[in-house]
């Protein structure tokens, strides 16, 4: 195994997450192993300089393991990085606690440069499953109509609000936000993408929006409103691997249309 092959001793190796990557508790080191298949060996580059960026200027992230070499080790047909393993402690994450950590990690994210792509980028490759029956051939037409509708009318709402932009994290729901000894640290970096700070907002509980100071909450409506619609969008893909798919899939439309009622007449 590549964990051994580098010196850790690696006795067990336990699931964490399985999805479209995979995540692995190895023990006695206690490293996490992220696991993709090599055609996402571009995103775990990505994720992996990200994160030694914001590490190099103090960001609340989780970091790679410092035993080894910092980069995407390739075994057979896997990209595989390996991270410091941080046990969960303390209790829930209040919203004022929350909001604050994204105030350091958006502050991190302006200091450091790297190539990223717009959130519209994100909704474009959304658009491109949606639009083509054979990437989700199971999407019956009214909510193809309706989830092609929503992102790119939302996509070009929110472009058109001029609300300033920076590298965002992209995806910092509550399970990329580990609560550790050190503070809550964000992880899987790999969604890093240039937007409003609403966009990582609408990620989050939405008592978070109103700790964050100068935050525009109709605009937090809108972009949750398209944070459901991409995920919508992907568990409607022929190949997509998360778990309990077919909830999801249901349970996507039904929240895009609830965010949407929230956004007003506009």
């Amino acid at each position: 195994m590549t964990a051994s092959q580098l010196g850790l001793q690696v006795d067990d190796a336990v699931v964490i997450h399985n999805s479209d990557r995979v995540a692995l508790r190895l023990a006695p080191c206690d490293v996490l192993a992220r696991v993709a298949p090599l055609g996402h060996l571009g995103d775990s580059e990505f994720e992996v300089e990200v994160a030694r960026r914001l590490a190099d200027v103090g960001a609340p992230v989780a970091e790679l393991d410092p035993r080894v070499e910092p980069r995407v080790h390739v075994r057979d047909a896997f990209a595989i990085s390996l991270w410091t393993y941080y046990e969960p402690a303390g209790p829930e994450i209040t919203p004022a606690d929350y909001a604050d950590v994204f105030l350091g990690h958006h502050a991190a994210l302006r200091r450091i440069e790297v190539e990223a792509p717009r959130f519209t980028d994100r909704v474009a490759a959304a658009l491109g499953e949606v639009n083509a029956r054979e990437h989700s051939p199971d999407l019956s037409d009214p909510d193809r109509a309706f989830l092609s509708d929503t992102l790119s009318g939302l996509s070009a709402a929110i472009s058109g609000a001029n609300a300033g932009e920076q590298l965002v994290h992209g995806e910092p729901h509550p399970g990329n936000v580990l609560n550790t000894s050190r503070g809550p640290l964000f992880v899987d970096l790999a969604t890093c993408c240039r937007g409003p700070v609403e966009f990582d907002l609408a990620h989050a509980p939405e008592d978070v929006g109103e700790h964050y100071p100068g935050a525009d909450r109709d605009l937090i409506h809108r972009c949750r409103a398209l944070n459901w619609a991409l995920f919508s969008a992907w568990r409607w893909r022929r190949d997509d691997q998360m778990p309990d798919r077919d909830h999801w899939r249901v349970e996507g439309l039904d929240r895009t249309r609830a965010a949407l009622d929230r956004c007003g007449p506009d």
